[in-house]
């Protein structure tokens, strides 16, 4: 499966941890992206992913590839794949306290945020350890 997406991955105890993000053209997603980069994360793929069961990747020609609004493309450090743990969703509202979903096609967690938010990149890292089962919650996206 290709995607219009991005995705960051961050090492986890078992290896690394990745977060597919997804929204329609301009919803912020390379920004994200780039946020999610200086929070330590370590790209995998912008603007398209390529995902086979379970694992993103970049296509080849955009391996290591960021585009950044108003400053052009960089070549960065990258993983040439990692496996899947979140979807992301940006350019939607999120609910405050939304129920547990899944993405149709990956089954994997399905979250909302707003990435223009200041916290975002630190609710992304908790909705990450939460689907990894490394939090728990009590309401909301990853309860019981």
């Amino acid at each position: 499966m290709r995607l219009h997406a991005s995705c960051a991955a961050r090492p986890g105890p078992d290896g690394y941890d990745a977060i597919l993000l997804l929204g329609p053209p301009g919803a912020g997603k390379s920004d994200f992206l780039l946020r999610l980069i200086h929070e330590g994360f370590t790209l995998v793929a912008d603007d398209q992913v390529v995902i086979w069961n379970g694992i993103a990747s970049a296509p080849e020609a955009l391996a290591g590839l960021l585009e950044v609004r108003g400053l052009g493309i960089f070549r960065l450090p990258h993983l040439a794949s990692a496996p899947l743990r979140l979807v992301i969703q940006l350019g939607v509202p999120a609910k405050r306290l939304p129920q547990p979903e899944t993405h149709p096609e990956l089954g994997l967690p399905l979250v909302t945020i707003d990435p223009s938010a200041p916290s975002a990149p630190a609710r992304a890292v908790l909705a990450l350890e939460a689907a990894c089962g490394r939090v728990t919650q009590i309401a909301g996206s990853f309860a019981p």
